[in-house]
């Protein structure tokens, strides 16, 4: 903080409830060095219902940057809230009217999910606008509920890109490595615990050696693949 005010004038540290003690320790730390009067302002930390943080210790930290979490994924962070904490959500992470949002808090059943889904679509809107929700919603209707004549759209999904030259080689590509460029998996561990738990898919394809590698076979005619983590995860390989 002392140093920030030095270089950028800097006079305002905002902060999470936690971190009360280590701001007012910057604060009186720039009033005994430079003689300069510092402010710390902290907002009460977010939690679920169940009474965890919403942070990146707690493991529910999700990246604004599409280059590191796609829209798709962003999109399926908050389609995945919990039925107690939607509405709650909404009035903090919308734009919403209070009043619309209060119509559903005597939402029961089914129509819970339809107010997740608002939550997904209007959180995400904020973030990467509105226009991404069209292939959002495309490729969860023709990927994970068989709608569009059974053509999947891939638009929506995060994606990495691999030559030919990489699949012919002679180590080739790992798929346990995709699933962790992608996302789909925070370590090679977890991959192959996917794997084993029969949760890795290859297109429509059990996963079923954690040793496999992709090869042009898989590819077919087509330029991409697509990988698939459980029931609503997915991403793609594309060659280049």
């Amino acid at each position: 903080f002392l140093e920030l005010n030095r270089r950028y004038n800097a006079k305002l540290q905002l902060g999470g409830s936690d971190q009360w003690g280590n701001m007012i320790s910057g604060v009186e730390l720039g009033r005994r060095v430079d003689g300069v009067q510092l402010y710390a302002l902290t907002a009460p930390l977010i939690t679920t219902s169940d009474g965890k943080k919403m942070g990146k210790t707690a493991g529910g930290a999700v990246w604004l940057n599409a280059d590191k979490l796609s829209e798709y994924d962003y999109w399926q962070f908050w389609r995945n809230t919990s039925d107690d904490d939607v509405i709650r959500f909404l009035k903090l992470f919308t734009e919403l009217p209070l009043e619309e949002i209060e119509k559903m808090e005597g939402w029961t059943g089914a129509e819970i999910n339809k107010a997740k889904i608002v939550l997904a679509d209007e959180a995400t809107a904020l973030l990467h606008g509105r226009e991404c929700l069209a292939a959002i919603h495309d490729t969860i209707d023709t990927m994970f509920k068989g709608g569009k004549g059974g053509y999947a759209s891939t638009e929506g999904l995060n994606r990495v890109f691999v030559s030919e030259d990489d699949i012919i080689s002679e180590n080739g590509v790992k798929i346990i490595d995709m699933f962790v460029r992608l996302g789909l998996a925070s370590s090679k561990k977890e991959a192959r615990r996917l794997v084993q738990g029969g949760g890795a898919r290859l297109g429509d394809d059990k996963i079923s050696d954690e040793n496999a590698i992709l090869t042009k076979d898989d590819f077919g005619n087509n330029k991409e693949v697509t990988l698939r983590a459980g029931k609503k995860r997915a991403g793609v390989v594309e060659l280049k």
